[in-house]
């Protein structure tokens, strides 16, 4: 259930035309060769989260949002559409249901040349579809 929830999420993301229009790539892996800015899942993990009926995961994803710019709030928009998108996941997948999807912590990095780095992490509990 994990791979599909990465699989799904990236796709539901990369299908939002405003997200689309303004990264140069929303993918699976840090791109390496793509200039900022780009969003991408950074890790996962995942544990039985089965009851009596059906089986279950927890898993939790990173999204880390690569971008330029000096002000802390210059990417504040961008990863509020983010967040809003991943919220909007729709719960019934192929071959899980999504119970809850859950803000868990953020982060946000100043890092050379004028570059921020803003880390992302959701708990996803899913059932087996």
């Amino acid at each position: 259930m994990e791979i599909a929830l990465r699989a799904a999420l990236v796709a539901w993301l990369a299908a939002d035309p405003f997200l689309a229009g303004n990264l140069n790539a929303i993918v699976e892996e840090a791109p390496s060769r793509t200039s900022l800015p780009w969003l991408a899942l950074a890790s996962s993990a995942s544990v039985d989260w089965s009851c009596t009926s059906a089986r279950g995961r927890e898993v939790r994803l990173a999204l880390e949002l690569h971008c330029r710019g000096d002000a802390p709030p210059a990417a504040g928009d961008l990863v509020s559409l983010i967040e809003a998108r991943i919220e909007s996941l729709p719960r019934d997948q192929t071959s899980f249901r999504i119970v809850t999807i859950q803000f868990l912590w953020a982060r946000a990095e100043q890092r050379p040349q004028n570059r921020r780095a803003m880390l992302l992490e959701y708990r996803f509990r899913l059932l087996a579809a």
